[in-house]
């Protein structure tokens, strides 16, 4: 066994299937697993028969090119995710989106407009645009961001993936007939997996040998104490709980050793099938998603209604008099659409939230889904499980009470790090007594006891160093973390010094239902005299004791020294520690043959001593008792702090005794110290969970409660949904397989990363890969933060669009005013070219857009209440900014073309030379480049709703690199002449650019007088 280390996750594999794997491997591994070999009932059946179907020597084992073989044959023992969506068909995903229709459309109009051009051309004449570049222009960028959402998406899958690889539990199997240990991905049917305790089981198997084997079967079937394991063939089929003789993936070993022969493999062991039946159920949208359809559904109705009005009242007042008419109105309706569409809203929604991802991910916390990183930071509930995530999971001896007193032991966790300090009575001085120093003398006699009754392990692991530092040492424990505790107790006071001459000859195992275990030892220092040694409940285990040890003597036990005990036991039950109880028995001799009433067998040797507890467990001496816990990590208490100061409110769910999770609860700030007292009003059991009489009072029920105890998985899902019903967005932990309902259903399911089950990592939406409570926050945090990009960037792209969109509705309409249009002429006259907008939405916009993605926090965003599911993520006071906004840009742009045009009001009168194409085309310079940069100041303005733009003003280093980047480009635009011909610009003149920036910041000012306007309207 010492050559075994333990798997601490009650999980069968390393790797769960991330899409990121081909279609190829995944379908291939699938035809693998369903070749499993064809067997009898492998719990029907003798084990020698098992073996023998499955072509196995029990003794050898496996031959290493025989389990390659079997790999290569029926694929690696890992759960296969849903079969992988294909790439071709991922890439298309990237175009279900109704503003991509809408561009779609558009692209087809424009196809349109151009072949009628070229079908109408005169003979001989120029038949317009050689190509349709509009359209093509559309379409590339289309592709353009569908590869960049593709890639993303891709990357986050990787993060994912990268989990796998760093909780890669092995398992020790007989190949060649020795013991080797290998990657439990690499169990193959057949192989023969040798069992200790902690060990985690790896598939399906029937066993071959079991000594005092028990396995918590609880993550597959419920059952809350481990299931006792023989090898004893079965006389009928029995449900899965009750097969005494098989183990399954999943589950893992408390107690006992034990072999078994592998007859199931990944997808076709019990867990497997239940991870089937979980790939089968959609994920719904998170709200982010719903509130993008939602936005786009709208600007796509906006634009449709606008385009209509716009021809309609064009057909009513002038009237479509030839082609060119029909024509310059279809590139009306392209002009809208893209105006209408921020063309790169997918691609930078998606680049956010990979990043946001990536930064998550670097906190210990893998988000599955992109989308649900938004999520978190909505999230006003937290329900977690208390072991291992607002527990350290490391059970910790801190009380020691003897007949003589009591004392106290420093240090938590497995590390055998501490000292024995003693608890000095009332009005005594510092100096211990000597009743407390026969305590402490007790004590260790007491922890001596506890660590020779014992089956747990504790291993001293060196880590990368030369193991002489401290740090190059790591602890673990391998059995039941409450025996590996008084291992570690024992080895803080020295008390192993004690029972270093014991060698253990037998043992009476633990049951729920004796509530005790005892092993009985022989001293070889002493000419191999034998003790019983025992530990339990101490309630049960005083039964069975006569004698008491006082202060290095031993005497009757009378009813004073039972009330005694039993009142300390429940002081400290009070105060939230485990219990137990430590005796002793010397027999007096060195051979049990000789213990008055052991039974011998018809060989005359000594019956199996598990079967004689009557006979060596009574008249035992009392030697004290141990108050354990599990402590609560040291950082929980500041998140839970931060959570109750954003208005997340959080809940303990736990399987462990009301007493302890009340402890807990109030140690970390979850309830107060007065509700810890007064459990009838803060912490509710299972049990009376299932009483409540209806939805109605569990609704109301857990409105107002927040620990819960003694819960199954099921009073898990309940909890959620209630919770959900009342309008809380409910992020879930879970790591055993019946977690996972809870887990899936929650808005936001977390898994454990180290103790959780592959089934409930496949439920989640985020896996926490130290399985910390604190990660929790921390992502909220960063959700939160993320939230507030996203708004920012869409208040900034909607902004910017809707201010093209009035751009080409008022420059349409209002044409002749503006000296657009020249008396008498007819047809349309678009202010600004498609391909101009496009090059606005895609390059200009992106960039910055891009970059407040990644811009800091403007306020202390934990400071403020979560979002309700009914807050939409673009609301009445966005919108507001938004067509503010839009109407200024709309405003300064279309005033910016009218001073380059002859019969606007602003009209600089030297333009009246110049001829009306030449003027329209510097006016369309003029408008392009005052919209860009308009836009450029727009993107600082949208960085808060009513901040001011000078706050932060350069705390952001990458939107400053995206405006000079934008700048750069739209410089090029109007200077480069391929460029020119491309968008239809010419070179602008100093006294222009003069213009175009003062104009632009006509934005600016106008942001900012709004903002003062809304701080004084918010003071009053």
């Amino acid at each position: 066994m010492d050559d075994r280390k333990k798997d601490q996750s009650i999980q069968s594999h390393a790797n769960f299937d991330g899409d990121s794997a081909t279609g190829d491997r995944t379908q291939i591994r699938q035809d693998q697993q369903n070749q499993q070999p064809p067997q009898i009932d492998p719990s029907l059946a003798d084990a020698q028969a098992v073996a023998a179907s499955l072509g196995v020597d029990p003794n050898t084992g496996l031959s290493q090119a025989e389990a390659e073989r079997r790999l290569a044959q029926y694929g690696p023992n890992e759960l296969a995710s849903a079969p992988p969506v294909p790439k071709w068909k991922k890439f298309l995903a990237q175009f279900k989106d109704p503003l991509v229709y809408l561009l779609l459309a558009a692209t087809g109009i424009s196809l349109i407009a151009w072949f009628i051009e070229k079908a109408n051309a005169a003979p001989g004449a120029e038949g317009g645009e050689i190509l349709p570049f509009d359209a093509i222009v559309i379409v590339l960028i289309l592709i353009v961001n569908a590869v960049l959402g593709y890639i993303q998406e891709s990357k986050a899958e990787e993060a994912v993936e990268a989990l796998s690889q760093m909780t890669a539990p092995q398992t020790n199997v007989l190949r060649d007939g020795k013991i080797a240990r290998i990657n439990t991905v690499d169990v193959v049917p057949g192989d023969m997996v040798v069992l200790g305790e902690g060990d985690s089981i790896p598939a399906d198997g029937r066993l071959l040998a079991a000594a005092s084997l028990r396995v918590a079967e609880a993550s597959l079937t419920g059952e809350s104490v481990p299931v006792g394991k023989n090898v004893d063939t079965l006389a009928e089929a029995k449900a899965l709980g009750d097969r005494a003789n098989m183990v399954f993936n999943g589950t893992s070993v408390t107690q006992g050793t034990g072999r078994a022969i592998v007859t199931s493999t990944g997808m076709r062991t019990q867990v497997g099938k239940i991870a089937d039946l979980l790939q089968a159920t959609d994920d719904d949208d998170s709200p982010l998603q719903k509130e993008m359809n939602y936005v786009s559904k709208i600007l796509g109705i906006a634009v449709c209604i606008i385009a209509a009005v716009v021809l309609v009242a064009l057909a009513l007042t002038e009237g479509f008099n030839d082609i060119h008419d029909v024509i310059d109105s279809l590139l009306l309706s392209v002009s809208l659409a893209v105006a209408a569409v921020p063309e790169g809203l997918a691609a930078i929604l998606t680049v956010v939230l990979a990043l946001g991802v990536r930064r998550m991910a670097e906190h210990h916390a893998i988000v599955k889904k992109l989308h649900s990183v938004e999520t978190l930071g909505s999230a006003s509930v937290i329900c977690s499980d208390k072991t291992g995530t607002l527990t350290r999971n490391e059970m910790t001896v801190e009380r020691v009470v003897t007949p003589s007193g009591e004392v106290q032991l420093t240090g938590t966790g497995y590390a055998p790090e501490g000292r024995m300090i003693a608890i000095p009575d009332a009005g005594l001085t510092s100096t211990p007594s000597p009743a407390q120093e026969a305590a402490q003398l007790e004590a260790v006699a007491t922890l001596a006891v506890g660590a020779l009754a014992n089956d747990g392990e504790l291993r001293e692991n060196t880590g990368a160093g030369d193991g002489s530092a401290a740090s190059d040492i790591t602890w673990e424990a391998v059995g039941d973390p409450t025996e590996v505790s008084l291992i570690v107790a024992a080895r803080k006071v020295k008390a192993d010094r004690k029972y270093a001459n014991y060698t253990r000859i037998g043992e009476i195992p633990f049951t729920s239902d004796r509530k005790r275990m005892a092993v009985v030892a022989q001293d070889n220092a002493d000419a191999g005299r034998l003790t019983v040694f025992a530990k339990g409940a101490p309630d049960v285990l005083l039964g069975y004791c006569s004698r008491i040890a006082v202060n290095g003597a031993v005497r009757p036990m009378t009813q004073g020294d039972r009330q005694q005990i039993l009142a300390a036991v429940e002081r400290l039950s009070a105060e939230a520690y485990r219990t137990l109880g430590q005796a002793y028995r010397p027999l007096g001799t060195a051979s049990l043959t000789d213990v008055p009433g052991v039974r011998i067998n018809a060989a005359g040797h000594v019956a199996d001593i598990a079967e004689q507890s009557d006979v060596l467990e009574s008249d035992l001496i009392w030697v004290g008792m141990v108050g354990i816990i599990d402590p609560p990590r040291t950082e929980v208490r500041d998140s839970v702090a931060e959570a109750h100061r954003a208005g997340i409110r959080t809940v303990m769910i736990t399987g462990d005794h009301p007493l302890t999770a009340a402890r807990i609860a109030s140690d970390l700030g979850i309830i107060d110290a007065t509700g810890a007292a007064d459990l009838g009003s803060t912490v509710l059991t299972g049990t009376q969970l299932d009483e409540l009489p209806d939805e109605a009072a569990f609704d109301n029920a857990t409105r107002n409660i927040s620990v819960y105890a003694r819960v199954a998985p099921e009073h898990k899902l309940k909890i959620v949904e209630s919770l959900q019903r009342q309008g809380n967005i409910v992020a879930m932990t879970g790591d055993g397989v019946n977690d996972a309902p809870a887990v899936k259903t929650a808005d936001i399911g977390v898994a454990m990363g180290i103790t959780g089950t592959e089934v409930t990592k496949q439920s989640a939406k985020m896996i926490l890969a130290d399985d910390n409570f604190s990660t929790i926050v921390e992502a909220v945090r960063e959700g939160r933060g993320i939230f507030d990009n996203i708004r920012k960037f869409l208040r900034y792209l909607l902004s910017s669009n809707v201010g093209e969109v009035f751009t080409v509705f008022g420059g349409v309409m209002l044409a002749g005013f503006l000296g657009i249009t020249q008396p008498g002429s007819q047809g349309v006259t678009v202010p600004l070219l498609a391909t101009q907008l496009l090059w606005i939405n895609l390059l200009t916009d992106a960039a910055p857009a891009l970059a407040m993605g990644v811009d800091p926090s403007t306020d202390d965003v934990m400071a403020r209440k979560p979002r309700k599911l009914t807050d939409r993520v673009i609301d009445g006071q966005m919108w507001g900014d938004i067509i503010f906004i839009g109407l200024i840009m709309a405003a300064v742009t279309l005033i910016g073309m009218d001073m380059h045009l002859a019969g606007g009001l602003f009209t600089d009168r030297s333009v009246d030379a110049v001829g009306h194409d030449a003027q329209m085309t510097e006016a369309r310079t003029m408008g392009f480049t005052i919209l860009v940069f308009a836009q450029m100041l727009n993107a600082l303005c949208s960085r808060s709703h009513d901040q001011s733009v000078f706050v932060g003003l350069f705390a952001n280093k990458w939107l400053w690199g995206a405006i000079a980047l934008s700048t750069l480009l739209q410089l090029a635009v109007v200077y480069v002449p391929f460029l020119n011909t491309a968008f239809g610009t010419v070179p602008l003149s100093a006294g222009a650019w003069v213009e175009c920036l003062g104009l632009a910041m006509i934005v600016l000012v106008a942001s900012e007088l709004r903002k003062c306007v809304l701080r004084a309207m918010h003071r009053r």
